[in-house]
């Protein structure tokens, strides 16, 4: 076998093994489950990397996160008012190719957010950890500054009338991905947001926004938690009771978010 494959696979599981007892075991310091993943991870990373305000799942193969979640809240919201950084850096923690700010540079694509730094103002910390670039994906300027802003905006908007969300948000890649400069980053086609309101009475709600300008409304782009899962292969939620689940993940009706 290629030396170079058994060394990456030796890297991965070691990584692996060392978040899962971050995530789950106990430390000196009794690290728990961040409560963005109280019901298991949405699928098996490369390596897990948990920050103070969100978590990511890492993808080595697409050199970009497979998944974020973080929990936002009302007060979070009301509490942004940290400065936004502009400052998009290498993440120190990524232990295998990690992307650089430049690897973007004229190749037409924005570094798009995952976990928005609007959803992180409420300490300088979080801020700065949102643009690592462990958080970016290749979006379109059409679509970043666009429809993935609306999205974003109104899912702000929904933490401060329902008070408590969990939100996963990551990319959709096609079979035959592009890929993005002299680094050879894939690029998404399009990407996804689960957003679970926490608040009696809980509801569930998904998207799938195409990686391109589009002049529509995020309601034009609802899905179900459950169509989101067939297209990833994700399992979100998955120890969530199953009738529970079953029930959140199969709606799609925006009229209970109006």
């Amino acid at each position: 076998m290629n030396p170079f494959r058994i060394f990456r696979r030796r890297l991965r599981r070691l990584i692996c093994l060392a978040s899962a007892l971050l995530l789950f075991g106990l430390s000196a310091a009794e690290i728990v489950r961040p409560e963005a993943l109280i019901f298991g991870l949405p699928g098996e990373p490369d390596q897990l990397l948990i920050r103070r305000g969100f978590t990511v799942g890492y993808s080595y193969q697409h050199r970009q996160a497979a998944w974020v979640s973080y929990i936002l809240t009302a007060s979070r919201v009301s509490d942004g008012k940290v400065p936004r950084s502009g400052k998009f850096q290498v993440d120190p923690d990524i232990a295998f190719r990690p992307v650089s700010p430049r690897d973007y540079a004229r190749t037409g694509y924005d570094r798009g957010h995952l976990a928005p730094a609007a959803d992180m103002a409420y300490a300088e910390e979080t801020m700065i950890q949102s643009f690592w670039m462990s958080n970016i994906s290749p979006q379109l300027p059409g679509c970043n500054r666009g429809i993935w802003k609306r999205l974003e905006i109104k899912v702000r908007q929904w933490a401060e009338e329902e008070g408590k969300l969990c939100v996963i948000t990551g990319p959709i890649f096609s079979a035959d991905a592009s890929t993005m400069g002299r680094a050879a980053v894939p690029v998404p086609e399009a990407f996804f947001k689960v957003v679970w309101d926490m608040t009696p009475p809980e509801k569930m709600i998904a998207f799938i926004i195409p990686n391109a300008p589009s002049k529509k409304q995020p309601a034009a782009f609802v899905v179900s938690v459950d169509r989101v899962e067939e297209l990833t292969g994700f399992d979100f939620f998955r120890e969530m009771e199953d009738e529970r689940e079953n029930r959140l993940e199969r709606d799609a009706d925006i009229r209970a978010w109006r």
